[in-house]
């Protein structure tokens, strides 16, 4: 695909990218092998494990989480309550849209204790290896601290377009909007009313700004990292592109990353 050679123009040091099609095309530029810190794009990775130990049975959607009156829904849609860095409660859970690493790792702790297993071996277990992630490890926090490849994500983003780990009815309610009207931070985009998320998922509906494009459709979900990471899916497409560099998100990334969706989603549209 010509749309990912703009990668070449980025200014940071190295980049890879690739998009996969429902149908299986994949295309790649960049060292496409080489791992990179995913930051944030470590959630969708987690929050997967979490939704195949809620069909396990090992944990529920909606029991008690975190904060007095938080859930484990509350906690994968951010809105538990909890502090971005902190295990500090800023609010009533469902009330705000609050961003919230602390809440992923309370998630983490919740599902080590419910399935007795360190959460990075079930998230091994459970997804990188069924999905030939080799490459893909998380050695810390499972609010940011994994380490992957294009190669990896892109089997990642492929089962997200055609799920095989969970069934489609679980990954359709992970990825529509939980407790709609939330107010929130989008972080590095600023305020959002509302700021749409899903299960682990962000939401793309109408934000604006946003760091996907303006041809991005409103189903359209997914999630960046602060390492200059992100991975979406646009299911109106019927693709999902992944882009991993060594800059830390900036303002860069911000101007770089919508003309390169719409220029990923033009290519796509075109080529049938």
């Amino acid at each position: 695909m010509r749309s990912l050679e703009l990668i070449d123009d980025w200014p940071v040091e190295t980049a890879a990218a690739g998009v996969v099609t429902a149908d299986g095309r994949r295309a790649a530029r960049g060292p496409v092998d080489r791992p990179f810190p995913l930051a944030s794009v470590t959630k969708p990775l987690a929050a997967y494990a979490v939704l195949i130990a809620v069909e396990e049975g090992a944990v529920d959607l909606d029991e008690p989480a975190g904060p007095p009156g938080s859930t484990v829904r509350h906690l994968l849609a951010h809105a538990s309550g909890l502090a971005f860095d902190e295990h500090r409660v800023m609010a009533e859970p469902g009330t705000r849209r609050l961003y919230s690493n602390a809440g992923f790792e309370v998630l983490g702790d919740h599902l080590a204790k419910a399935t007795d297993m360190p959460f990075e071996r079930y998230l091994r277990e459970a997804v990188f290896e069924p999905l030939g992630m080799t490459a893909t490890e998380l050695a810390g926090s499972p609010a940011g601290d994994a380490s992957s490849t294009v190669d990896d994500l892109i089997r990642f983003a492929a089962e997200l377009l055609a799920p095989r780990l969970l069934a489609p009815e679980t990954l359709a309610e992970a990825t529509s909007v939980v407790f709609p009207g939330l107010a929130g931070v989008l972080p590095g985009f600023g305020h959002q009313r509302p700021n749409d998320w899903g299960l682990g998922f962000s939401i793309r509906d109408h934000k604006s700004p946003h760091w996907t494009g303006a041809r991005s459709s409103p189903a359209t979900f997914g999630h960046f990292g602060q390492s200059g990471t992100f991975l979406w899916v646009d299911p109106a497409a019927s693709a999902a592109c992944v882009a991993l560099t060594d800059r830390q998100f900036g303002p860069w990334a911000a101007e770089v990353w919508p003309p390169f969706t719409d220029a990923v989603l033009t290519e796509l549209a075109a080529s049938g």
